[in-house]
Parts: C-alpha cells; sequence; structure tokens
C-alpha cells in the first residue's frame, strides 16, 4: 500500500467513526506514518483530502457496479439500484460526500461516469423494447429518486427506518418506466419499437456506412418524434 493509499483509507476510517469534524491533517497524518508536508504535497489541505476520499468511495462504487450484469436489463436495472443503496448505508459518510454536496473536479468526473453506467443499463431496456419514456428521463428519474432514497435512509436512525422504502420506490419507477408491469394507459407499440431502434443505432453504430450523416440524424430526429411522450 502506498503512501497516499494509507492515507486516504485513514481519512476514511476517521470520517466513519467521528464524520467530518474528525478528520484532520494532523490526526491523518499521524495515523498514516507520514508528516503533515507529505499530506499538503498529496491533497493541499483537508477538503483536497476529503475530495480525494470521495473519489475514491467512487471508484470502489462503480467497481460494485460493473459487476451486475444478466441478460436481463430490468433485472440489470433493479440489481444496480439495490446495489447502490446498501452501498450508501454501508458507507453513509463516505456516500455523503459523495453525493450530498457539490462534488470536486475528480468526484465529479466519476459521477458522471457513474450517471453514463446506468444509462446504459437504461439505454439496453430501451433497445430491449420494454422502455416507456425517453431515456435521458428514464436515466434522471432513476438516478435522482435513489440518491435521494438513500440520502433519506441515511438521516434516518436505524431503528427508525422503514426496510421496504428502497424497494417500494423502485417498484414505482419500474412500473412508471418501463413495461415490466401491467400499464395504466397503454403506450403505442411503434412507440416502443421507435425506441428500441434508436437505441439500437446509438449503441452499435448500425448504418454508419449506408445512410449519411444528415440522413442519420434525420432518421433520429424522426425516432426520437416517435417514442413515448415525457
Amino acid at each position: 500500500m502506498d503512501t497516499r493509499e494509507r492515507m486516504l483509507r485513514a481519512a476514511a476510517a476517521m470520517l466513519a467513526v467521528g464524520g467530518r469534524d474528525a478528520v484532520s491533517t494532523r490526526a491523518v497524518s499521524a495515523a498514516a506514518g507520514v508528516t503533515a508536508p507529505t499530506l499538503y504535497r498529496l491533497f493541499g489541505d483537508k477538503e483536497g483530502l476529503l475530495d480525494a476520499v470521495a473519489a475514491h468511495g467512487f471508484r470502489r462504487y462503480l467497481a460494485d457496479k460493473q459487476t451486475v450484469t444478466t441478460d436481463d436489463p430490468v433485472t440489470d436495472l433493479r440489481g444496480t439500484w439495490h446495489l447502490h443503496v446498501n452501498f450508501g448505508l454501508s458507507n453513509p459518510a463516505v456516500y455523503t460526500l459523495m453525493f450530498g454536496g457539490t462534488p470536486s473536479p475528480e468526484g465529479g468526473r466519476a459521477g458522471r461516469e457513474a450517471l453514463g453506467l446506468l444509462r446504459r443499463i437504461v439505454s439496453r431496456v430501451a433497445a430491449s423494447g420494454r422502455l416507456r419514456v425517453s431515456v435521458d428521463q428514464a436515466t434522471q428519474l432513476f438516478y435522482a429518486t435513489g440518491v435521494g432514497v438513500t440520502l433519506t435512509l441515511i438521516a434516518t436512525p436505524p431503528a427508525e427506518r422503514d426496510p421496504q422504502l428502497a424497494t417500494t420506490a423502485l417498484d414505482h419507477l419500474v412500473r412508471a418506466a418501463t413495461t415490466d408491469a401491467e400499464p395504466t394507459a397503454r403506450i403505442p407499440e411503434v412507440a416502443l419499437r421507435a425506441a428500441a431502434l434508436r437505441e439500437a443505432l446509438r449503441q452499435d453504430g448500425a448504418l454508419g456506412d449506408v445512410l449519411t450523416s444528415a440522413e442519420h440524424a434525420l432518421l433520429g430526429d424522426w425516432l426520437d418524434r416517435l417514442q413515448p411522450a415525457e
């Protein structure tokens, strides 16, 4: 383990036990067996150290999410949701750094990667013809609701938490955004097929040698118009 890793782990441990106020440059340096100038050289100051802890948490989070892959994209969507909530409840202090405030540039890049991973799963749902709304809207709905539910659970004392809150919220989202459950209003078949074809073209880059760039853009515009209304 290198010096930077030792310092990140020491800071994360202090954060988990005592929160943000428990993390000091002096305590972290002592726990990692280095001098304070080493911390300043690597992270700048306490805020830089906390930003790095948040980014480190993102990397662990993303590594876990990469393992959620089956042949059913809706199953993957559900699995990713529960992994997200469980990560937050297992790492509340780091999760709050990651999602509870304005991220650092490094944390922001990791956050965009997490959002991109979610979007790829939602795109697979669309490509299978099972998405009721646009990919962008579904991605934002699942992301915003997942973060909100997790932060709410973290802020609630464990003895007072509703153990079904995350699952209930997920079930509502799945019913609203996908065709896995009985629809309250029938979505035209052509709209589902248009969404599926649009995402298939985005993912595979199909027709790149058949259509010109202008024709490809026009086809994309037509398919966007045919997709389920938001």
